[in-house]
């Protein structure tokens, strides 16, 4: 059984509309609905329900409660107490946070992915399902290190950056 570790932070993926106000926002972690979609054979999945903050609005800080939270899934300890960890993140500053992590975690033991989406979960035509459902398994099978996975792709940092115009994470240098 791969045991997988997924933290929220909020972020696109999981914003909600409010009828009242007419705004999308960071209310609470919808990722247990999400995951209710998902068949995943042979893997538990166990949440950290972190915080719920648009990825502008995170301080030094968050970064360091992100960082705080991934080594507390035990990823630097030999042998690592989980397959893999999955952090749901807003994607305008996903790449700091990545950067941060992998600056700040030598010795990793599992790999650590970072996702989001462009458009929220509960929007039509919307990346938030398949991309949490690709940083699910590839944190279960990549080699360890810190990554983003996203639309298709696994990036491992450093050099990873959003591409606003593509609507995608790309790497820094081709």
């Amino acid at each position: 059984m791969r045991q997988l570790s997924l933290i929220t932070t909020g972020g696109t993926i999981e914003k909600t509309y409010d009828e009242a106000s007419g705004e999308l926002a960071n209310r609470g972690s919808i990722v247990r609905r999400m995951l209710g979609e998902l068949r995943l054979e042979g893997s538990q999945v166990s949440v950290v329900e972190l915080m719920s903050k648009d990825s502008l609005l995170m301080t030094d800080q968050d970064r360091e409660r992100i960082l705080q939270a991934v080594r507390a899934c035990g990823v630097c300890q030999r042998p690592p107490k989980v397959s893999g960890v999955v952090v749901l993140h807003g994607t305008d500053t996903l790449a700091v946070t990545g950067e941060h992590l992998l600056a700040h975690l030598p010795g990793l033991e599992a790999a650590v992915v970072l996702t989001g989406a462009m458009r929220p979960y509960e929007m039509k035509q919307s990346d938030a399902l398949q991309n949490l459902t690709e940083a699910l398994f590839a944190a279960g099978v990549l080699p360890p290190g810190v990554y983003t996975v996203a639309h298709g792709r696994a990036l491992r940092f450093p050099g990873v950056m959003k591409d606003r115009e593509k609507g995608t994470f790309v790497p820094t240098s081709p």
